[in-house]
């Protein structure tokens, strides 16, 4: 697949239960379009509903979830793509994909969001456990052929779940360390930028005023200061079938339960000072020491 000068170019497909980057072929990027990549549970919403509240200009009725869907999603209709190709205002997608699965265009700009490991697997284990049970079987038995093991329901236990993901790359979602160092690679390039959820947390207007920057978008003061009200959690939380991805469907207890806390740290009363050294020495080796320190802090990037 072509690049443009200087960009790498896709040299894989990716595919599992939740996603399949041949979805992406044939792709009809745009001058303006947005593309937000994270590891699941690190941000992805959040900073989709950043974007829309830049370029909508605050507007509280812009529903992201039903804008901006997650591309390579098995389970996405089609009909939700013929949307988006349909869409005449700048186009927000979403992916979860590695960045040497994915078609780095000079067209597009891409926001990556990370976000501490231990930190994503809690929010992973409140997002699986809440799901709905038919929708186990709606991954499995999607359209496009599963690739690898079957989605099933979450282990309970919260920290026998996080020894799982840790000990077995991933498992039962993909990896962390291959998706996270991808990206770094890119994070040197004019249209890649990375953002961090601690980042989001510790100063959301100064963070936000970085992304409209990076992605050329002119705002007034006034709505800039309505896209931030609009992008708390707290409005998000009021508001979650239009923000929450299919407007909630797939958990138990809808919307809400998607849009949980938007905190981190909750790991610390959990796990153990050796089981959560075991995660920062595993994250070094995988990532190299400025990427693990990036995940951890958001710094350095």
């Amino acid at each position: 697949m072509p690049a443009g000068p200087g960009l790498p170019h896709k040299t894989r497909d990716f595919a599992n239960h939740h996603m399949d980057s041949t979805y992406w072929d044939g792709f009809a990027f745009r001058d303006d379009d947005v593309i937000v990549s994270t590891y699941a549970k690190s941000g992805t919403t959040w900073t989709q509903q950043i974007v829309a509240q830049l370029i909508f200009a605050g507007d509280p009725d812009v529903s992201v979830a039903e804008i901006s869907p997650w591309w390579d999603m098995r389970i996405v209709p089609d009909a939700v793509r013929d949307m988006v190709d349909a869409q005449t205002h700048r186009r927000v997608v979403k992916t979860h994909l590695p960045a040497d699965a994915l078609e780095i265009s000079p067209r597009a700009k891409y926001l990556y969001v990370g976000r501490d490991g231990r930190d994503v697997v809690w929010s992973l284990h409140h997002h699986h456990t809440g799901f709905r049970p038919d929708v186990f079987d709606l991954f499995n038995n999607a359209p496009r052929p599963l690739v690898g093991e079957r989605f099933g329901p979450a282990e309970p236990d919260v920290r026998r779940y996080f020894h799982t993901w840790l000990e077995e790359d991933g498992r039962p979602f993909w990896s962390f360390w291959e998706n996270t160092s991808t990206w770094w690679a890119l994070r040197r390039l004019p249209n890649v930028k990375l953002v961090h959820f601690a980042n989001l947390k510790a100063d959301l207007a100064g963070e936000m005023r970085g992304i409209a920057a990076f992605l050329d978008i002119g705002i007034s003061e006034a709505d800039f200061a309505r896209a931030v009200r609009h992008s708390t959690f707290d409005w998000m939380k009021a508001n979650a079938p239009r923000i929450a991805p299919l407007g909630g469907d797939p958990w138990e207890a809808g919307a809400g339960h998607f849009i949980n806390k938007g905190v981190n740290g909750r790991w610390r009363d959990v796990l153990s000072p050796a089981e959560s050294l075991a995660y920062e020495q595993k994250a070094v080796e995988m990532l190299g020491p400025a990427c693990a320190r990036w995940v951890a802090t958001g710094e350095g990037a």
